[in-house]
């Protein structure tokens, strides 16, 4: 799935768009439309409230309505599908690639695919199939079955004759994959190879044999950082037995890291990057009331902590006044772990292998902190309240809810990896609650032992 990357000018034009709605000008609406591309088109659709939105749609070009489809999000291409005929779909959608097809096929009517499946060829049929048997997220997922593959011990000038001969090329095209008799992956051909040689040259003798293929079951993740590492413009998809099935493509690619980057900010905010951003009210007030009460259940937890220490916030105002300093400066600094442990995660930069050092990193560098924010603290603190035994107090504690916060930002990812959880929705409430209840704790506990003895 492609989408728009919005910037200054698209703000304009969404601006530009929304005026001329308000204004009943959908000649000028019409005409503004349908002078994007589908992904812009889809970018702008999933910008307007649902009024509005419908009634750009019945003015968006029908021709195009199939591609400005497959760049909705989720929800968005959902709700637009259901106020469509099946006739309209199936004219919407009969001309995709197939890559794209198998993007959204699931998504419509069972009428609408099953008369699109019927029409078309047994070969198109079974490429389609395999697509679909690999989970979205995956390279299987991500490829295009419609793939070239050539011949090792061919020449060139075959080759050339043979890409004449088929008429259309899947576009991009990228570089070229050689199997062998059985179809099993052998190299790849460098595309300027093939127009630059002497026609007469042997495949074989200037196949890149090094260059791996991506296998089906891949994770869309590992498939960015494979193009990222190899510098990649296309790349051969092989199923368990080392046969090519597909090819995936840079801006395939593209969509991944923009997917991913999504899915990590909305994740850590307990939302859905394939969410319609203009939901009716009530059903994203059901969606976030989840995510509202996990928290309140966090908070209620760290508040049951502080109930242990009343006596102490009774007699010592000054515990109450300072205690959240605390227990947000240990938040922030093990949001600013969390936040690079996801980041490596994602990129496949942090794991079990190294994370003993990222540790014993994060540590020192939270310990060295406490130390200058503690002395600072302590001072305000003591100038402040003229106790210097409060100051002791919270920079004692700021130490070690410093501490505790790298320490969990580093293990909490790691631990919730292996529960098979995702670390960006659930990471942050869990940090949270360690630095709340380690802040607290040991804010109040140190108050009342050297301050009421």
């Amino acid at each position: 799935m492609s989408e728009a990357v919005p910037n200054e000018a698209t703000e304009k034009d969404i601006h530009a768009l929304n005026v001329a709605l308000d204004d009943n000008r959908m000649q000028e609406v019409e005409r503004m439309i349908n002078s994007f591309p589908a992904a812009e088109i889809a970018f702008f659709l999933e910008s307007l409230p649902c009024d509005k939105r419908n009634i750009v749609w019945e003015l968006a070009d029908s021709e195009h309505s199939g591609e400005i489809l497959v760049h909705l999000h989720d929800e968005v291409r959902s709700s637009l599908i259901a106020s469509m005929e099946n006739e309209e779909l199936v004219e919407a959608t009969a001309d995709l690639e197939l890559d794209d097809l198998a993007d959204i096929i699931q998504d419509l009517p069972k009428e609408v695919s099953d008369e699109l499946l019927l029409s078309m060829d047994r070969t198109n049929r079974e490429l389609l199939k395999t697509a679909l048997s690999y989970p979205e997220n995956s390279a299987g997922g991500l490829m295009n079955p419609d793939v070239i593959t050539i011949r090792p011990d061919v020449t060139l000038d075959v080759v050339l004759r043979y890409i004449r001969m088929r008429g259309s090329l899947p576009e991009p095209l990228g570089d070229l994959f050689a199997v062998g008799r059985n179809g099993h992956y052998r190299g790849r051909l460098n595309i300027n190879d093939l127009f630059l040689k002497d026609p007469n040259t042997k495949v074989a003798d200037i196949l890149d044999m090094n260059s791996p293929a991506i296998l089906a079951k891949t994770p869309a993740s590992e498939v960015a950082q494979d193009f990222q590492h190899y510098d990649w413009i296309s790349a051969p998809v092989v199923d368990e037995n080392n046969t090519v099935i597909g090819r995936i493509t840079v801006d395939d690619v593209v969509d991944v890291i923009r997917d991913e980057s999504e899915h990590s900010v909305m994740r850590m905010a307990g939302l859905d990057e394939e969410n319609d951003m203009f939901a009716p009210v009530l059903k994203s007030s059901k969606r976030r009331a989840l995510w509202l009460g996990i928290n309140l259940l966090t908070v209620l937890l760290a508040a049951y902590a502080i109930g242990f220490f009343s006596a102490a916030l009774e007699q010592i105002v000054a515990l109450a006044i300072l205690m959240p300093v605390v227990a947000s400066m240990g938040g922030i600094a093990g949001s600013q772990t969390l936040t690079l442990m996801i980041r490596g995660m994602a990129t496949g930069q942090v794991g079990l292998g190294n994370a003993k050092h990222l540790l014993s990193r994060e540590v020192s560098i939270s310990i060295i902190n406490s130390f200058i924010w503690a002395l600072v603290l302590a001072a305000i603190t003591f100038l402040w309240f003229r106790q210097w035994d409060i100051g002791l107090v919270i920079g004692i504690a700021l130490t070690i809810n410093l501490v505790a916060g790298a320490f969990a930002g580093v293990m909490v990812p790691i631990i919730l990896r292996r529960m098979s959880i995702d670390p960006a929705i659930a990471g942050g409430v869990v940090l949270t609650t360690v630095t709340d209840i380690v802040g607290y704790v040991s804010f109040l506990a140190l108050g009342n032992w050297l301050l009421l003895n």
